[in-house]
């Protein structure tokens, strides 16, 4: 059985077709074929947390992909890999903002018993595990290590 936002996608797809959107139907194509890759890799149907996961990793390589542009001066190239990323964030779910991060590792430092810096690895994993896929890490890290440090 499919995932329900895989279907989504499939749909978007469709449509941003009819609609003559280029970027975005390119944009979908290219994550229904990663999509596909990640179910022959794991030989089974991909549940939504599968899904997301494959998203998340297209935003991630998109990113590292505007910033090498950025680099080099091809501002024109990394503002299309930035148009892929706002495409395929509407499907991710909305991050924690900063404020409410904060409170996430705050909680998190209580509930492990953490007080020094080399339990930052017990905060991130308590954070992550609560938060899966609504925080940042490196914000994370970054916020633990202000408090432990």
């Amino acid at each position: 059985m499919t995932a329900a936002l895989e279907t989504q996608i499939q749909e978007d797809m469709k449509s941003a077709m009819r609609a003559g959107e280029t970027l975005r139907r390119d944009t979908l194509r290219m994550l229904i074929a990663a999509l596909k890759n990640e179910r022959i890799d794991k030989g089974a149907d991909l549940d939504e947390d599968s899904v997301l996961a494959v998203v998340r990793r297209g935003v991630k390589s998109r990113k590292d992909s505007a910033q090498q542009y950025r680099d080099a001066g091809r501002d024109e190239l990394a503002d299309k890999e930035e148009a892929e990323i706002a495409v395929l964030e509407g499907y991710l779910p909305q991050m924690l903002d900063e404020a409410a991060t904060i409170a996430a590792v705050e909680a998190a430092i209580a509930e492990t018993g953490a007080s020094e810096k080399c339990d930052l690895g017990k905060v991130m994993k308590a954070v992550m595990a609560a938060h899966r896929g609504l925080v940042d890490g490196k914000l994370v890290n970054r916020l633990a290590g202000e408090r432990l440090g």
